[in-house]
C-alpha cells in the first residue's frame, strides 16, 4: 500500500483532553482520525500526538497534509 486511504475530505475539528493519541495514518481505522490498529500489513504506522492541556484541534482526514497530524489545507486539492 502505498498511498493512505482518503478517510474524509475534511479535518476532523476536535476538542481534545491533555494526554496521549494515536492518529490513523493509514486512513483504515474505523475510530477516525484515531487508530484501531487497521494498518497490520499496510506499511504506516500510527503517530503519537501528546497535549499538555485541552485544545482543539484540526487533524486531517485526507491522509496527505505535510504538517502531520494536522490539518494544513491539502484536501482542498484533491481531485475528486
Amino acid at each position: 500500500m502505498n498511498e493512505p486511504v482518503i478517510a474524509q475530505r475534511g479535518p476532523y475539528g476536535l476538542d481534545l483532553e491533555a494526554g496521549d493519541y494515536f492518529w490513523c495514518r493509514c486512513g483504515r481505522s474505523s475510530r477516525q482520525p484515531f487508530c484501531d490498529g487497521s494498518h497490520q500489513g499496510t506499511g504506516f504506522t500510527p503517530m503519537k500526538v501528546s497535549l499538555a492541556e485541552a485544545k482543539k484541534v484540526w487533524l486531517c482526514g485526507c491522509k496527505r497534509t505535510g504538517g502531520e497530524p494536522f490539518c494544513d489545507g491539502t484536501h482542498n486539492s484533491l481531485s475528486r
